[in-house]
């Protein structure tokens, strides 16, 4: 028998394989601190902007939220480039699939609130434009 740690999504599992056969024992033993560390990682970049939207100072005032929970791949509009509604902001992945999240209306980005390889939940703020 053979003893893998597998990390998917940020939760680790212990998965135990028998050699010699098709068939393996599954056990999920995620360890309550990882589960614990990514969601509490993931809700405090969402307060920052939600604070910074109601001073209407420096972030923009339209949020770009993420539809669905997954990993940043990549930032296609960085900080103060101009894109029209429909424009690729941010990329994530989830359930193996890429997906765009565009920008809702024609504007100018104000802050970028994500980095590649975070993972982010649905309903996150990955970013702000004016």
């Amino acid at each position: 028998m053979k003893n893998y740690t597998i990390t998917v999504n940020g939760k680790v599992y212990q998965v135990t394989v028998e050699e010699g056969t098709t068939a393996g024992a599954v056990q999920q033993a995620a360890p309550a601190p990882a589960p614990v560390a990514a969601p509490a990682a993931a809700p405090a970049p969402a307060a920052a902007p939600a604070a910074a939207p109601a001073s209407s100072g420096n972030q923009g005032g339209v949020a770009i939220t993420a539809s669905v929970p997954g990993k940043i791949i990549r930032v296609d509009a960085p900080v103060g480039t101009s894109v029209k509604a429909g424009d690729s902001v941010v990329v994530l992945e989830a359930m193996k699939m890429e997906i765009p999240v565009v920008a809702p209306q024609d504007g100018t980005i104000a802050s970028i609130e994500v980095a590649a390889g975070d993972a982010v939940e649905s309903g996150d703020v990955l970013a702000t434009m004016d």
